[in-house]
This record gives C-alpha cells, sequence and structure tokens, in this order.
C-alpha cells in the first residue's frame, strides 16, 4: 500500500542557535497547523517552557518561535519527507532525510543536537560524524506514554544548557 507523500516543516533557526532539538517528523496536526508539536496531547512546548523558564503552552506560535530562538534553541526533523498513514513513527515509509550538515554555516554556533525520541535518534551517528555532540531524550509524544511527564523534564533539563534558559 502507498500512501502520499507528505514534506516536513522548514527548520526553525538562526545564528543564535546552540542547541537543535530534532524530533522525526510533522505529526498530521502539525502539517495541518504549519507548526511544529502542534498536537494538543504533545508535551514538547510545556517541557520546552519549563526547561528556558517560558511560558511556551501559553503563547501563540510566533511568540513561542521568538522565545525559544531567544534562548539558542532550533527545532527541525530530521526527515524532509516520507510517506505515512496516521502520525506515529513506526508508520514512516520511505523516508527521505534532512541535510543536516546545512548547519555549519547558518548556524556556526550550534554545538549539540537532542533528538525527541528513537526514531528520530537513528541518525546519532551521522550527528556524531559531523562533529555535534549528540543526546537522545525521551519522545514528548502522547504515543510515550511510559514515562511520566516530571520523569521526562527531568531528562529534558539535564541535556539542554542552562545558558539556554531565560531565568539564568
Amino acid at each position: 500500500m502507498t500512501f502520499a507523500r507528505l514534506t516536513g516543516l522548514a527548520p526553525v533557526i538562526d545564528q543564535r542557535a546552540r542547541v537543535l532539538i530534532l524530533g522525526s517528523f510533522p505529526s498530521t496536526a502539525s502539517l495541518a497547523a504549519q507548526q511544529y508539536y502542534a498536537h494538543p496531547q504533545n508535551q514538547f512546548w510545556r517541557i520546552l517552557g519549563e526547561v528556558i523558564g517560558q511560558p511556551l503552552k501559553e503563547m501563540d506560535y510566533p511568540a513561542r518561535i521568538a522565545a525559544v530562538q531567544a534562548a539558542g534553541i532550533a527545532i527541525w526533523d530530521v526527515f524532509a519527507s516520507c510517506e505515512r498513514a496516521g502520525s506515529l513513527d513506526t508508520a514512516i515509509r520511505d523516508a527521505v532525510p534532512n541535510p543536516l550538515a546545512a548547519f555549519r554555516e547558518s548556524a556556526p554556533a550550534l554545538r549539540r543536537i537532542c533528538f525527541n525520541g528513537r526514531m528520530a535518534a537513528r541518525r546519532v551517528r551521522e550527528v556524531e560524524a559531523l562533529g555535534y555532540e549528540a543526546v537522545v531524550l525521551p519522545s514528548t509524544s502522547p504515543a510515550h506514554a511510559g514515562m511520566s511527564f516530571v520523569e521526562k523534564l527531568v531528562r529534558w533539563r539535564a541535556q539542554i544548557p542552562s545558558d539556554c534558559s531565560s531565568s539564568s
């Protein structure tokens, strides 16, 4: 069975980026909204907001993006396009990778790449070969219910540098 080819979102990145958070591929809700982590049950904005000391979950999308970029954080996905029914990572087929090496020039301060979940983390070796520090974080997806919000937050907080926090 074949499905329509889906195309991901553009990266959220600028010259200030020191940390890149890579998901796998946007959910159907994110693609429809053209916003990262748009599914209301995804804990991404709540967790990242706690980490950087900003109420991201309560902000509108442009304000979220501005706050994240001001904190030196970039957001993208490991896959540029794929075929998929639904939103589960396990349903991703025929994925085309995003060119992660492209950030050398556009984000010269980038040092650490954090993978949001195991599917995204399949590119850890590639990221390490590019000279970046690679960290695998627990997925913020509602499909990853085996870990509590607090457990996820502790792991995320331990890996996002304190200089990315507005409270530092």
